[in-house]
């Protein structure tokens, strides 16, 4: 049945949901996209004759930024004209001592905490005041990044490769349109959001989260962002911007990448004041990732899963042939003892983790 009869004879079903989710490829399950790419992995695994070859195309980063890495180590790798102000939050620490380190790098709120450790927005949450902040620091006894929250209403995900030669490219360019709805002066907030395909996946997240917000009724043309932080699985749109990649764009971020040490490959997550700004290299990083990092562009809706793949194909190959530069050039993978080790430690840093959700 077509969807808009579906929302014709049922306000919001599972089976709306349903059929949503599985006609659009960004948000299939994980282990389901996943299983063509590890095949990917394990063909170049077999020619690199290593697990972790590919860590050695980050030597900076532990296991390249596979998984596991700390945030905080990455971003002090930045330079401090494009790092964004950031405190690291210890498990446990005394909340008097938190607010302490907030007020000494100049973090103030609304702010956003992150796990050092985490990736597709685990455990990323925007606290507008001290008590919210409170509330999920003690929930997970984990060690958190938290920075101000960037108002600024360009977000965009960069993928760049620093060849060991010293070529450098910009390999994609992803722009992030965040979940947002408008009233009409009788909808609810739920209602708006059921009346969305993309939108209604995020209703059950959003009871459990935040429920009193599914409540509220907006004034005709009233705006509201229903969820401020950039990642697809949470809402918010990607969308393949990579035309914007030109001569100016690459030696902007040229410039930058050359002041990252030991980071040949891996995306920028930045926040920037306009496009102009932004193919500029004119912003605040929020995060810098690895050699596992997704081109983000692949999560646009249009892209199609036949495409993606391809581009992640793409980008193994690319990987396999740093490994190969940077093994020519003296720099060895990780041994497979370490690779292991860190890869179990972090798996059970997740489970412990998740167990508290």
């Amino acid at each position: 049945m077509p969807l808009f009869l579906l929302r014709r004879f049922s306000f919001w079903s599972k089976g709306h949901l349903w059929l949503v989710r599985w006609s659009a490829w960004e948000y299939w399950p994980l282990w389901l996209t996943a299983i063509p790419i590890v095949g990917m992995y394990l063909w170049f695994a077999l020619r690199a004759r290593h697990l972790f070859f590919f860590s050695n195309v980050n030597p900076a980063i532990p296991l390249g930024g596979a998984a596991g890495e700390s945030k905080r180590l990455i971003l002090d790798l930045l330079p401090p004209e494009v790092r964004l102000p950031t405190a690291w939050i210890p498990a446990r620490l005394p909340f008097e001592a938190v607010l302490e380190r907030l007020a000494a790098e100049g973090v103030s709120f609304p702010v956003v905490v992150k796990p050092d450790v985490g990736e597709r927005g685990f455990l990323v949450k925007k606290a507008d005041t001290p008590e919210a902040l409170r509330e999920h620091l003690q929930r997970y006894p984990v060690d958190f990044l938290v920075q101000p929250f960037v108002g600024e209403p360009v977000e965009a995900a960069v993928m760049f490769c620093l060849y060991p030669n010293g070529n450098f490219a910009l390999l994609s360019v992803c722009l992030k349109e965040f979940l947002t709805v408008t009233g009409d002066g009788h909808s609810t907030v739920l209602q708006l959001l059921a009346a969305d395909d993309r939108a209604a996946l995020q209703i059950p997240r959003l009871k459990r989260e935040q429920p009193h917000l599914l409540e509220q009724r907006l004034a005709p043309g009233q705006t509201l962002t229903v969820e401020p932080i950039g990642n697809h699985a949470r809402g918010t749109k990607f969308v393949n911007a990579s035309h914007l990649i030109d001569a100016s764009m690459t030696q902007a971020f040229e410039q930058l990448c050359r002041n990252i040490p030991g980071v040949c490959f891996g995306r920028f997550d930045l926040k920037c004041a306009s496009v102009q700004a932004l193919k500029r290299a004119e912003g605040k990083v929020l995060e810098v990732n690895g050699v596992l990092s997704d081109p983000a562009h692949v999560f646009d809706p249009e892209y199609g899963a036949i495409r993606a793949y391809r581009a992640y194909y793409r980008q193994w190959r690319l990987l396999y042939e740093l490994h190969r530069l940077q093994r020519q050039a003296g720099v060895h993978p990780t041994p497979h003892g370490r690779g292991l080790q860190h890869f179990f430690r972090y798996f059970r840093y997740k489970k412990n983790a998740r167990s508290r959700r």
